[in-house]
C-alpha cells in the first residue's frame, strides 16, 4: 500500500488490490476516511499510520456499495459509516451480498487472517447534501450512478479536491456492473464536469490521484466510450491509454451488459 500526502489536511492510500483508494480527510479535531484499502495488513496498518500523522478518524464515508470500498469498519470497528442514501438502500436489499463478496475473494487470493466485515447501523446521507467537517467547513455530496445503481462524489471546495468513487480512473475504462448504465454514467460525468474544473486534485477509486487537467482528459476520453457503446457496442473500444488485457474484458462485459 502506498500513501500519497495531496495536501496537509489529505492523505490517499492506494491498495495493492485493484490500486483501490482511501482518502483521509481532516479540518480541526475532525476527520473522515473515504473507501479503504483491501488487504488486511493494509487495513490493520491505518489507524497507527493516520494517528501518528496527527489525523483523527470521526466517522467512515463510502463513495457506492461494493464491497472493497466498505472495508473501513474493519480498520475502524467502533465508526459510523456514512453513505449516500441510494447506497444505503442497495445495501438493505442485498443483505449479507459484500460479505460473501469478500469471502470469494479472499478465498481466491488465500488471504488468511481476516475478521468478519459487520456493517453496523449505516448512516445515510441526503444526496445532493453536504456534509459537515470541523467547525467551518463542508463535503458536498453529489449523486453518482451508472458504474452500480448507487454512489456518490464529494466535492471539499476548501480543498479545491474531488473524491468521485470508480469514475475517472486512470488505470480502469468506465465499468458497468449491475445496476448500472452507459446513460447514467454519462449523467454522472456532466454532473462531475464543473467540479473537475475547478479541481486540483481528482481522486478516483482505483488509481492514483489525478489532476484536475488530467482528469477532464479522462472525462472526455469515458463519455466518448460510453457514447459509442451506446450507439454501436460492437464497434466500441476502449480507450487507448486503457487498452489492456484486463480493460478488454471489461469492455467485453459492458458490451454484453449494452446489447
Amino acid at each position: 500500500m502506498r500513501a500519497l500526502a495531496l495536501h496537509a489536511d489529505v492523505i490517499v492510500f492506494v491498495s495493492d488490490a485493484w490500486q483501490t483508494t482511501s482518502t483521509a480527510a481532516r479540518s480541526g479535531e475532525e476527520g473522515f476516511l473515504v473507501d479503504s484499502p483491501v488487504f488486511p495488513e493494509e487495513l490493520r496498518a491505518l489507524p497507527d499510520v493516520l494517528s501518528q500523522a496527527g489525523f483523527p478518524v470521526s466517522g467512515l464515508l463510502a463513495t457506492h456499495g461494493d464491497w472493497d470500498h466498505l472495508l473501513g469498519r474493519l480498520a475502524y470497528p467502533g465508526a459510523a459509516l456514512g453513505a449516500p442514501e441510494s447506497t444505503v438502500a442497495r445495501l438493505g436489499s442485498e443483505l449479507g451480498d459484500a460479505q460473501r463478496r469478500l469471502r470469494d475473494f479472499d478465498e481466491e487470493h488465500y488471504v488468511a487472517d481476516r475478521g468478519a466485515l459487520a456493517l453496523g447501523s449505516l448512516q445515510s446521507l441526503p444526496t445532493p447534501g453536504r456534509l459537515s467537517l470541523g467547525e467551518d467547513v463542508e463535503i458536498e455530496v453529489h449523486p453518482a450512478e451508472g458504474h452500480t445503481a448507487d454512489g456518490a462524489a464529494y466535492w471539499m471546495p476548501w480543498l479545491s479536491i474531488l473524491i468521485c468513487g470508480d469514475y475517472l480512473s486512470p488505470v480502469e475504462i468506465p465499468m458497468l456492473s449491475r445496476g448500472g448504465s452507459a446513460a447514467a454514467y454519462r449523467a454522472t460525468l456532466a454532473r462531475l464536469a464543473p467540479l473537475v474544473t475547478r479541481a486540483e486534485w481528482v481522486i478516483p477509486g482505483h488509481g492514483a490521484p489525478v489532476t484536475g487537467e488530467r482528469a477532464a482528459q479522462l472525462l472526455a476520453e469515458d463519455d466518448a466510450y460510453l457514447e459509442a457503446l451506446e450507439s454501436d457496442p460492437r464497434a466500441a473500444a476502449p480507450p487507448r491509454s486503457r487498452a489492456n488485457a484486463t480493460q478488454r474484458r471489461i469492455h467485453a462485459d459492458n458490451v454484453a451488459a449494452t446489447r
